[in-house]
């Protein structure tokens, strides 16, 4: 089972604590907490040390740390890197940078952004304090945003609507296939934006196994662009992931917010019991076909939403 250990500090502890509070489950001995969602299972122990377990662990410890803090499990295999790895010269050079945002939220669209960044363009971008969007708020991030919009740094940013998202889910779609779709419609608009000048290489933020992923272009006839490489947490290593990253996050910060106007009611992010809770509050007050534009149906938080509302 994947595995991803974080060490931190015990007030950092003590915040994790409180943001999983309608997660915690069973401690066990010489824990602080335990917690259960969607992503994986968190134990965090009173050595500073915090377990994610489950299907999906890097995503759910990203929000608590940098790449520099997390190791994944089993060590032996992180090691390695596959083929299509990065040489790390591609940080200091001209690269195009693609990350998405919202894919772990019940509510809000998912966000696929991709950044061209010149080699005299990083110094500038890095004085601006652009870096790791999951280690900036969203004050921060929107301001940042327009920041890389004034600069002129060429962008292309795709939003999936959950009305699309639920039919390509119905139709058999993992959520894999569908960022993999995003992704690469997000870097054949900004290639052609930027022609004829290329990049030097092309960096995805890592969400699927290489082959995975131009598995699922081959289902739909497509095919992977020229230089392309993939990383995880690559967001910590290149500005150009950074602020496609950053850019992806503004928008999906913009869409929630545009959401909470237009229905009067608060939308929280992720996936927890207050998501629940705000669900069933949307059913009551719209129905629950209201759903289907605001929010991933197919994630659990449906199921307890109904069963809050009878």
């Amino acid at each position: 089972m994947p595995q991803v250990v974080l060490k931190v500090t015990p007030s950092r502890v003590h915040q994790m604590k409180d943001y999983y509070d309608k997660q915690l489950k069973a401690t066990p001995q010489n824990a602080v907490f335990a917690a259960k969602t969607n992503n994986c299972t968190i134990t965090a122990y009173k050595s500073g040390k915090v377990l994610f377990q489950g299907k999906n662990p890097d995503a759910e410890a990203a929000r608590w740390g940098s790449a520099e803090q997390t190791t994944s499990q089993p060590k032996a295999k992180s090691k390695k890197h596959h083929a299509f790895h990065p040489d790390s010269s591609l940080f200091t050079r001209s690269h195009i940078g693609s990350d998405e945002a919202g894919t772990g939220d019940y509510f809000g669209p998912i966000t696929v952004a991709a950044a061209y960044v010149t080699e005299d363009q990083i110094p500038v971008l890095k004085s601006l304090g652009v870096r790791d969007s999951k280690n900036l708020s969203d004050s921060q991030i929107t301001e940042l945003a327009k920041d890389i919009v004034a600069l002129k740094i060429p962008y292309s940013l795709l939003r999936l609507n959950n009305k699309k998202y639920n039919q390509w889910q119905r139709k058999g779609w993992s959520q894999g296939k569908i960022k993999t779709l995003l992704h690469h419609q997000a870097l054949d608009r900004l290639l052609e934006k930027i022609s004829p000048e290329r990049p030097e290489g092309i960096l995805i933020d890592q969400f699927s196994q290489p082959e995975v992923y131009q598995k699922h272009l081959r289902s739909e006839k497509l095919k992977l662009q020229e230089n392309v490489y993939f990383m995880t947490k690559a967001e910590s290593y290149s500005i150009a992931v950074a602020a496609g990253s950053i850019i992806a996050r503004s928008a999906f910060v913009k869409a929630m917010n545009q959401m909470e106007f237009d229905t009067g009611l608060p939308i929280p992010k992720g996936a927890s019991g207050k998501v629940d809770q705000a669900a069933a509050e949307i059913i009551k007050a719209y129905g629950e076909e209201k759903l289907e534009e605001l929010a991933k149906v197919h994630f659990a938080n449906t199921k307890k939403a109904k069963a809050l509302v009878r």
